[in-house]
């Protein structure tokens, strides 16, 4: 199919102007597979949310790499750790904020601040970037996080001893630095597959 420049221009205008914590649609660049055409083993991993999204539905087309996917995402995120929720989520927002991928930061962010009551503050971050200061617990996580996500990882003993002076437990630390590994990798396999949009009304 051809292209107008019309349709440029409306794809243009769909993309997000910066970061948000307003939900937004991912377009990939590669076909997702379709649910009819799918095979039993690709079903079993698009279960509930998943099968209507096109990221997993691409990420299907290897069924075990996203099981295991899947199941380290739900370990991290709503496993038995030391660090409360809401925090997971500020260093996931603050790992794909310093990452530049708008999409994850937008649905992340979204979280932390329904977890945490701290909209406001966690727009602060979307906006002013991961040199935001708000507390200091959340700036000493921010700058953690962000420390480990940097290329290369910047992360010292002088992180890890400013999060324990602050009362932050090793078993939240380590939750910490798995969130931000995680999306160290998340934001980059979504950069590489496609772009987000704005929703159509």
């Amino acid at each position: 199919m051809t292209t107008t420049p019309a349709d440029e221009v409306r794809a243009v205008a769909r993309r997000p102007a910066g970061f948000t914590q307003e939900r937004l649609d991912w377009v990939p660049w590669i076909e997702p597979i379709a649910l009819t055409d799918a095979t039993e083993d690709q079903l079993a991993v698009l279960d509930g949310f998943r099968a209507e999204s096109p990221y997993f539905r691409l990420l299907a087309r290897d069924p075990h790499v996203l099981r295991e996917r899947s199941a380290v995402d739900k370990a991290i995120f709503y496993g038995h750790g030391g660090l409360p929720r809401a925090e997971r989520e500020l260093t996931a927002t603050v790992t794909s904020r310093l990452n530049g991928c708008v999409y994850c930061a937008s649905v992340h962010s979204s979280l932390s601040s329904q977890l945490s009551g701290r909209a406001a503050d966690v727009q602060r971050l979307l906006d002013e970037g991961v040199e935001v200061r708000i507390d200091a617990r959340r700036d000493a996580i921010t700058d953690f996080a962000a420390a480990l996500s940097a290329t290369p990882p910047r992360a010292t003993a002088g992180h890890v001893a400013r999060l324990r002076e602050l009362g932050v437990s090793d078993a939240e630390i380590s939750d910490i630095v798995h969130a931000a590994a995680f999306f160290s990798w998340a934001n980059r396999l979504m950069l590489t597959l496609g772009e987000p949009e704005v929703p159509e009304a």
